[in-house]
């Protein structure tokens, strides 16, 4: 009978997170995966868990994942580990999950601490909806379109920074995105935990001067909705509405749609767009 693969969620920094059912599965399992096992055998050994380690980060990812779901194909159990939080996210937990499913080899998931979700939910900022990018990508080019497309995102954004990079970063989304809301939350679930409720020019003049240190989440108002609406009707107004239509219907939408999207964008009635280019048609 095949193993399982047992995802593991390990304190973000306060020990006393953990759950006992991680605790039991990192007793009973035959091995143990491990991003930094000299990170990880501190845990271990404060729970006094002999369970074998190996290590899978992101340089062995894709090798090591083959080697681990071949031990799970011929019945060990095995456990995955991350330095801190929930296996899988933005980490290279995700690699071994797809190849155990690709495998058959069934995945199961132990919840417990993520420091995006602790960050979001004592952000004060909307919880309902959100988005999370983790780190931003240091490739300039890909940078730029995730920023580009986040200036319209709606929901709540959550990122991940360094402190080496946190003041860039800062001046960055705030030259990007404007004016917003943000949480910066840093030491989340240990004893100088700081949560700093601010704007992002604000935050971003705040660490040009101070050093900032420790890991920090983001959490990042989204834009109004409205406002993206008035934007996107006063664009519109600046051309006609047989320009409008145009557009729509030279990217393949028939007349009939095209005149609903043209009344919609413009808060306006689809009678008023069909006189409107009656009357058009009429002047020709």
């Amino acid at each position: 009978m095949a193993g399982k693969l047992y995802l593991c969620a390990t304190p973000i920094g306060n020990l006393d997170d953990i759950t006992l059912r991680v605790l039991n599965t990192l007793k009973e399992v035959d091995l143990i995966a491990a991003e930094d096992t000299r990170h990880s055998i501190k845990l271990l050994n404060h729970f006094q868990i002999r369970t074998p380690m190996t290590s899978y980060h992101e340089y062995n990812k894709v090798d090591k994942a083959r080697y681990l779901a071949e031990q799970m194909r011929q019945g060990l159990n095995v456990a995955l580990i991350t330095d801190a939080g929930t296996p899988g996210i933005s980490d290279p937990g995700e690699e071994l999950v797809r190849q155990c499913i690709e495998a058959g080899i069934t995945v199961t998931s132990l919840p417990g601490p993520a420091a995006c979700i602790t960050a979001l939910t004592m952000s004060g900022l909307g919880t309902r909806r959100f988005c999370f990018e983790a780190f931003l990508p240091p490739d300039k080019k890909e940078r730029s379109r995730i920023l580009s497309e986040l200036v319209n995102e709606t929901r709540t954004i959550i990122l991940y920074e360094a402190p080496h990079h946190l003041a860039a970063t800062l001046e960055e989304l705030y030259q990007t995105l404007g004016e917003r809301k943000i949480t910066l939350c840093r030491e989340l679930t240990k004893r100088y935990e700081e949560a700093d409720f601010t704007v992002l020019s604000e935050a971003a003049e705040k660490y040009r001067i101070n050093e900032p240190k420790g890991e920090f989440v983001l959490v990042i108002e989204g834009r109004p909705a409205e406002e993206i609406r008035k934007e996107k009707q006063k664009s519109w107004e600046a051309i006609s509405i047989s320009q409008h239509m145009k557009r729509y219907l030279e990217e393949g939408m028939d007349s009939k749609n095209a005149m609903k999207a043209v009344a919609k964008d413009r808060g306006i009635s689809k009678r008023d767009v069909y006189q409107y280019l009656l009357k058009e048609e009429n002047k020709k």
